[in-house]
């Protein structure tokens, strides 16, 4: 049921809000009632998976939608000491976590990156523990969107909806035939767990796999037989795809430039499934709009949820989905799990995954 906050209340369901138990008391090896929030479940999925009945026993409330700004999430969240964050759906700066004085732990699917402020949680006492994923859900994603760009299929299968047949466009410089993958190169920007998954479709696909990256990830590419580009600029001008695959940190956020994107073929598709934020603002958005590169298919943006106003959005030469990378059902599982046993381990006092073993002490 949906409350006046729009969240799933689950004890106690034949009410309008949750009425919470007076505070839990310390954390010891007894375990203690947690007062449980679990953030932004757009689809209102997580009470369907077989382990939130993990949870049993504490008071739970899921979110089915996002708050904006500190002083509204700090409302929010102010009744809670233990939140589970779904990804990087919201961030947790200084100023917010200052204002959450209940919150004792912050339960991440996944890791965590750049989206929470450590050092803050740490000198308010918060625990921040860490699950862990899964890269063949995303790796599945990327591909289907390579292979939906490249025929042009959400603009086929539109126009079909729309009473005409085999068109893309009804602009003539949009409305050209796809292309098939074989004997094309695709470029790879690290080569980690999904980066190798990617490489492995386009070796079997017939694709003529490039990659760059640090010297470990070329290394290891090189290892498994791929080709390494010469340089950056190499990389970007022979790719006929290029799909990043890099982690979110101080040192890539920002490392694709508009240079890059300018030196792509007008026929490429740039895809990121992984974290708009290492693109320049403003660059891609550019760059499609000057024909270089032709095509994009978009998992991720700068802000999410994305406006529908957003320009990207109305581009006849951009596919996108609403970050669904890691949005799928053993994925889902596997994530929560993790995360709801550490909030469990947390609450006998015998806390696992812990980023920042510093707020034990503090608290």
């Amino acid at each position: 049921m949906i409350d006046h906050q729009g969240a799933t209340s689950r004890n106690n369901p034949a009410t309008i809000t949750q009425q919470f138990a007076p505070p839990a008391p310390p954390l010891n090896n007894r375990k203690a009632t947690m007062k449980i929030a679990i953030l932004d479940d757009y689809q209102d999925a997580v009470r369907h998976l077989d382990c939130f009945s993990m949870l049993d026993g504490h008071e739970v409330k899921v979110f089915n939608n996002s708050a904006r700004g500190t002083g509204q999430l700090a409302v929010r969240l102010a009744p809670f000491d233990a939140l589970v964050l779904i990804r990087e759906r919201t961030g947790f700066d200084r100023m917010l976590l200052d204002k959450l004085p209940s919150l004792k732990l912050i339960s991440q699917t996944g890791k965590v990156s750049g989206h929470i402020d450590v050092a803050a949680a740490t000198a308010n006492g918060i625990t921040i523990v860490e699950g862990f994923g899964d890269p063949v859900a995303p790796a599945e994603l990327t591909w289907a969107l390579i292979m939906a760009a490249a025929r042009h299929l959400p603009q086929y299968i539109s126009k079909l909806q729309q009473g005409q047949w085999q068109t893309v466009s009804q602009n003539p410089a949009q409305n050209r035939l796809g292309v098939a993958l074989k004997g094309r190169t695709l470029g790879i920007w690290s080569y980690g767990k999904i980066g190798r998954m990617i490489a492995a479709y386009g070796r079997a696909f017939g694709m003529d796999v490039l990659i760059w990256g640090r010297e470990t990830s070329q290394a290891a590419a090189q290892k498994d037989g791929y080709r390494i580009a010469a340089s950056r600029n190499e990389f970007f001008e022979q790719a006929d795809v290029v799909s990043l695959h890099l982690r979110l940190h101080e040192d890539t956020e920002g490392i694709v430039t508009a240079q890059d994107l300018m030196r792509m073929k007008p026929s490429a598709i740039f895809v990121n499934t992984s974290r708009a934020e290492l693109i320049v603002p403003g660059a891609l958005l550019a760059a499609l709009q000057s024909g270089r590169p032709g095509y994009a298919a978009l998992d991720v943006f700068d802000t999410e949820p994305l406006n529908p106003n957003d320009p990207l959005l109305q581009m006849e030469n951009v596919i996108a989905t609403p970050h669904l990378g890691y949005v799928e059902q053993n994925g889902y599982e596997l994530y929560f799990k993790t995360a709801f046993q550490n909030v469990l381990d947390f609450a006998a006092g015998q806390p696992k995954n812990v980023l920042n073993p510093e707020a034990l002490k503090a608290r």
